[in-house]
């Protein structure tokens, strides 16, 4: 299954889909500003069968303004397409994607968030199988 990540932020969306088998992300380009009809068409164009957008919560688990912000734009998206939107948990995932952008990656640091983001979130996935 072809899943498409979104990391959602106020500027731009990361964005990153995995192969159809669910084993590997790779980092596309952002989208600016975040657009979630753009989204949905994205989605659409790349064979993607669920959509997973970050919900940004604290470290001790608490949401804020910015997960509110998440959920409802995830909401927007689900209108907006036919494939089904979910959140997952993304912390962590911008530190992880600076990281990567020291160690050489070229692909835009949102994008790499989501890449991060759907990379946990596949191994999550294959867990509960």
């Amino acid at each position: 299954m072809r899943v498409l990540a979104i990391d959602h932020g106020a500027a731009r969306c990361g964005c990153a889909i995995s192969d159809p088998t669910g084993t590997i992300s790779r980092p596309l380009e952002p989208i600016s500003p975040p657009d979630p009809a753009a989204v949905a068409r994205l989605a659409a164009s790349e064979g993607a069968e669920l959509i997973v957008v970050g919900l940004p919560v604290s470290l001790d688990g608490t949401e804020g303004a910015q997960a509110a912000e998440a959920r409802r734009f995830a909401g927007e998206v689900a209108a907006a397409g036919e494939v089904r939107v979910e959140t997952y948990d993304e912390r962590l995932t911008t530190r992880m994607a600076a990281a990567s952008r020291r160690g050489g990656s070229k692909a835009a640091e949102d994008s790499l968030a989501a890449a991060h983001l759907l990379d946990s979130w596949l191994l999550a996935a294959e867990a509960r199988r």
